[in-house]
């Protein structure tokens, strides 16, 4: 049980980081009901600008404060060239718009930082909790517990943000109806600058901390891949769904890996959780936190 509960620990601190991949698409699609395919790229971005500086001799938060308004750059040029003409136009229209839009990001970022590995260094040590350790025997790591806190705490301000204050509500309601909002007063493009800004805080945040897990590179950008069972499963629309979404697949991955692994060879780890996410849409496609849609014919 001992090494049960140490493996489902881990699997769901896990998880919470994969929320905070999915959260980056849950905010653009509840404004703009579009998958942005670009998010893998916007993470790799914001990572590779932050060392890019810090190689340049910038300390740590000057660094972070560039990436920050590199990423508000992007996401004013992205509303200004890339949505503002495609403004009610076909969904899939923009899902190819934010496709050619992600690898662009891609080119930029490795033509203004070059394309090697990089370390980053967050003075979070990846080791095991030692008070933990010695009263459990669990092998629980600071670095996951730490990065799991903040992404926790993102999450919940986020939450805050679109149900509790005016801009948020503003949100949702472009995400329902573009037209209708027009009507009432909302401006589409402000507030489509505004959540690609805050999706970009969102990318920076999740660049930082999974650069200082795996390194920054040119694999951050599949985090994008990560996080579609987590979309599928928590529901496209939800921030709530990112979490208990990203909590499913990271605890299921891990315990999957570990008593099932075995038995069929191992490795399974990597590919579980899209099988999950298959067998799910047969039950519930819009996804525990979705909202069910019945089209009329």
């Amino acid at each position: 049980m001992q090494f049960f509960f140490e493996v489902l620990i881990g699997g769901l601190l896990a998880g919470v980081m994969y929320s905070l991949v999915a959260l980056g698409f849950v905010l653009i699609y509840k404004a703009s009901g579009v998958f942005n395919f670009a998010q893998g790229a916007m993470v790799f971005f914001a990572a590779l600008t932050t060392v890019g500086f810090i190689s340049m001799g910038a300390p740590f938060w000057l660094a972070v404060a560039l990436a920050l308004l590199a990423m508000a750059a992007l996401a004013f040029f992205t509303e200004r060239l890339v949505l503002r003409p495609l403004v009610n136009q076909p969904q899939i229209t923009l899902f190819m718009a934010t496709i050619g839009l992600a690898f662009f990001i891609e080119g930029i970022a490795q033509l203004t930082w070059g394309a090697q590995v990089h370390a980053l260094d967050l003075g979070i040590a990846d080791e095991p909790i030692e008070w933990l350790m010695g009263n459990t025997g669990m092998n629980i790591s600071k670095f996951d517990l730490v990065a799991s806190g903040i992404a926790a705490a993102l999450v919940a301000v986020l939450a805050v943000f679109f149900n509790k204050t005016r801009t948020g509500r503003a949100l949702r309601a472009v995400a329902d109806d573009h037209q209708a909002a027009l009507a009432v007063g909302i401006s589409l493009h402000r507030i489509w600058v505004i959540v690609w800004m805050v999706a970009g805080f969102v990318a920076l945040v999740t660049g930082l901390l999974w650069g200082a897990r795996n390194g920054v590179q040119f694999a951050l950008t599949f985090l994008a891949l990560k996080a579609l069972p987590v979309l599928i499963l928590g529901g496209f629309e939800s921030i709530a769904g990112a979490i208990v979404g990203g909590l499913i697949v990271g605890a299921s991955e891990k315990l999957a890996e570990v008593y099932i692994g075995p038995h069929v060879g191992g490795g399974i780890e990597s590919w579980f959780p899209y099988a999950l996410a298959l067998a799910f849409l047969l039950i519930r496609p819009e996804g525990l936190f979705g909202e069910r849609r019945i089209d009329r014919v």
